[in-house]
């Protein structure tokens, strides 16, 4: 049961970059589609919480991560939106794959875990993989500004999820992300003023549909049955089912919208994930040898 919630989570995930790359071709403009989208999944988190804890209170020491969580949020669905307004959706995907590698050299910089020689090798392989993607960039239609917001994507939400790290040790998931979700709206929604005021609104249903599943399913659904995966196997386990999501991505992107993906990408998609299956294989002997020894 619980990897069924895990497979689900990132189906929803990755069929998220497609739905939304759809529906900025239909007609929405990149802010007004993310400030709405924000704006009703804030309502749905908002109300879940309130209904389960009745309380959106945290201690005066966590607002500061809160609010700069909020600022990463703001400055990821900033790279998300401009991304895929720019970019192949197959394109980001495969980008998304270096997130792993990016938490864990923010994580080095800021000294709060020591990464060893398997990572560093691993984050080499895996850089190598972005470059060749970014280069294989004007065949497929992408902008060098669509690749590097792209790249932003992965370090945003890889430094978001470092800073809500301690706040998820002492709040809810749905808390935190009802409150980090607000703080982020609001600079989204300034920037996004002027374009929600020239937006028109006259899409057919599949538009409405593919809308509905994007405020509903990648935003809200899967904040629950992601964090409840976790509480039942941990994030080690949790971790391995997320690193399929650039490869789902990218699948979703070829059959729905029928994009191409040319030798480069391929190549730069298979070293993206080597690089994280290296690191993966190399931590995982030297774990158990540690775990031998106590």
């Amino acid at each position: 049961m619980t990897d069924a919630m895990l497979a689900v989570t990132v189906i929803l995930w990755s069929l998220n970059i497609t739905v939304t790359k759809y529906l900025l071709d239909e007609g929405w403009s990149p802010l007004s589609y993310g400030v709405i989208r924000y704006f009703l999944a804030i309502l749905l988190f908002a109300g879940y919480t309130f209904q389960r804890e009745r309380s959106f209170k945290i201690e005066r020491r966590d607002i500061k991560l809160v609010l700069l969580a909020g600022g990463f949020i703001f400055g990821n669905q900033m790279c998300f939106v401009y991304g895929l307004h720019f970019t192949p959706a197959s394109t980001i995907a495969l980008l998304l794959g270096a997130l792993p590698m990016c938490i864990g050299v923010i994580s080095a910089v800021l000294r709060l875990e020591h990464l060893g020689t398997g990572f560093w090798v691993g984050a080499v392989v895996t850089s190598g993989g972005v470059a060749i993607v970014a280069l294989a960039s004007g065949s497929v239609g992408a902008t060098v500004g669509g690749i590097a917001l792209g790249i932003g994507l992965a370090v945003t939400w890889g430094a978001y999820t470092i800073t809500i790290a301690p706040l998820m040790r002492r709040y809810s998931p749905y808390r935190i992300s009802t409150l980090v979700l607000a703080v982020g709206w609001v600079p989204l929604a300034a920037c996004g003023a002027p374009q929600i005021a020239a937006q028109h609104f006259s899409f057919g249903w599949l538009a409405w549909l593919g809308f509905a599943y994007a405020v509903v399913g990648p935003l809200f659904m899967t904040n629950i049955l992601w964090f409840t995966a976790i509480a039942r196997v941990g994030p080690s386990r949790a971790a391995l089912f997320a690193n399929f999501e650039p490869f789902v991505a990218a699948v979703f992107a070829l059959v729905l919208l029928s994009e191409r993906l040319y030798l480069l990408e391929v190549v730069g998609g298979a070293l993206i994930f080597a690089g994280i299956a290296f690191e993966r294989i190399w931590k995982k002997p030297t774990a158990e040898a540690i775990s031998a020894l106590d």
